[in-house]
């Protein structure tokens, strides 16, 4: 199946980076022991607050809903036990972004702790109404799982207005941060689910296309992809989109940009250019959702970096503590152990301590030792305009950063604060190691609260 998408496609400016994928390239997805105890935060996603439905003492099955909305109708999707066990605390926690949020704390049952499940009877999307289709995806607590953790059936629902201008559905596979390697292992042992995924997300929108992007460094994915589109008779709707590895690829506007040749406006969402972008891996749990009304309790992630002893791709009951598995299934070198980076080396973030659970928008642990990491001392700003040209947004963050040590924050914005995608490039590229996304997001938080 041989297509325009089919070219070799790529944005202009942004990195080549060394990709540091080979420790867990090609190994298979491996399913971790069930832990003795979960942490599952009451928050996962961008946008509205929930609020525990669950009380200390209580039983809860693997599936139940124990976390939903403040508000019905707000823009929020529910959390559910990933184990079936005790409820045996609710309180505060360090969570994977680096800030205290209320956590339910179950303790596994140990002879029915996967097996006692409470899932939502199976639906058929061809059947059922577009509204009953998106319940079933807010129901199953489906969030962008790249990262981001936006609700995917608020991205499966934009504004009328909005959604007769959009043509296109991009299955986002390019996966181009460093060390990650769980989207490649989606797409190669869960392809069929990715595609009935789209093909759902389609049923839902409307939309009569759909391109499955991903980096160059995958081209040996193509066949089994295509051969999905196949057996799903969408060889007319779908095709596969391969994209020139350089990083970031991944980001949702670098992706709409190489794929269809269009750009997100400034301020704009990737709605505004025609397009809706979704995660491999939130797409897979949409299909589960459906075929086996399965809701989002189990993530799939990479665990690698020099400090970890047995680098592989997991599959674990989220909430669950890294530090928490078995050493013969993950051993960590705490004595080279120098960072540790929930999420991909250039957008993660860095934590003090693995006591951290594991969330659904944890696309990888990466476990570093001093030679993978650069200094932490920050020199003075030297005019060089590295940041500007590598900047994939095409902002000024020299000029950015300037602003905001002034405390001119329309400044900042002016300069594109709010269209900055966190991507790093600026930071990675500064000889003075200046660490400029960590002031554009405390600029971003110092704005809205304003």
């Amino acid at each position: 199946m041989e297509s325009v998408e089919r070219k070799i496609k790529t944005f202009k400016r942004g990195l080549r980076l060394s990709t540091h994928k080979t420790a867990t390239e090609g190994k298979a997805i491996e399913t971790a022991p069930v832990p003795k105890q979960v942490v599952i935060p009451v928050n996962q996603h961008f946008g509205a607050p929930n609020q525990a439905l669950v009380k200390v003492g209580d039983y809860v099955k693997r599936g139940q809903k124990i976390a939903d909305a403040v508000k019905p109708g707000s823009m929020a999707v529910p959390v559910h036990a990933s184990v079936a066990g005790v409820v045996k605390k609710i309180e505060m926690h360090l969570q994977s972004n680096n800030a205290l949020g209320l956590c339910v704390f179950i303790e596994a049952d140990p002879e029915k702790a996967d097996s006692d499940t409470s899932f939502m009877p199976p639906l058929d999307p061809q059947t059922a109404s577009k509204e009953d289709c998106l319940a079933r995806v807010r129901e199953a607590g489906i969030v962008g799982m790249g990262g981001a953790g936006f609700p995917s059936y608020i991205k499966l629902s934009p504004p009328p207005a909005k959604l007769s201008k959009i043509d296109t559905i991009i299955a986002n596979g390019a996966e181009c941060e460093p060390y990650l390697t769980i989207d490649e292992a989606v797409m190669t042992e869960k392809p069929h689910l990715i595609v009935q995924g789209l093909a759902i997300s389609m049923r839902i929108t409307g939309v009569k296309r759909a391109i499955i992007g991903m980096e160059d460094n995958k081209k040996s994915l193509v066949p089994i992809m295509e051969r999905e589109i196949r057996l799903a008779g969408l060889e007319d709707a779908v095709t596969v989109g391969l994209c020139r590895t350089r990083y970031p690829q991944g980001g949702e506007k670098m992706l709409i940009t190489a794929l269809t040749g269009r750009e997100v406006p400034a301020g704009g969402l990737p709605m505004d250019a025609g397009c809706i972008v979704q995660n491999v891996d939130s797409l897979a749990a949409i299909a589960e959702a459906f075929s086996l009304g399965k809701p989002l309790i189990d993530r799939d992630l990479t665990v690698s970096g020099g400090a970890c002893r047995t680098p592989k791709n997991i599959r674990v009951p989220i909430g669950t503590i890294l530090t928490d598995l078995p050493e013969m299934f993950m051993k960590i070198d705490s004595y080279s152990l120098k960072k540790i980076i929930f999420g991909g080396p250039m957008m993660g973030v860095s934590m003090a301590t693995l006591d951290i659970p594991i969330q659904k928008n944890t696309s990888g642990i990466i476990l570093m030792t001093a030679a993978e990491t650069v200094s932490d001392t920050e020199g003075p700003c030297i005019h060089c305009s590295r940041c500007i040209r590598n900047c994939p947004c095409r902002l000024s963050p020299a000029l950015m950063n300037i602003a905001l040590e002034s405390d001119d924050l329309n400044e900042a914005v002016k300069n594109g604060l709010m269209d900055c995608m966190e991507c790093g490039s600026c930071a990675y590229m500064c000889p003075a190691h200046i660490k400029l996304v960590q002031r554009f997001r405390v600029g971003k938080q110092r704005l809205r609260q304003r």
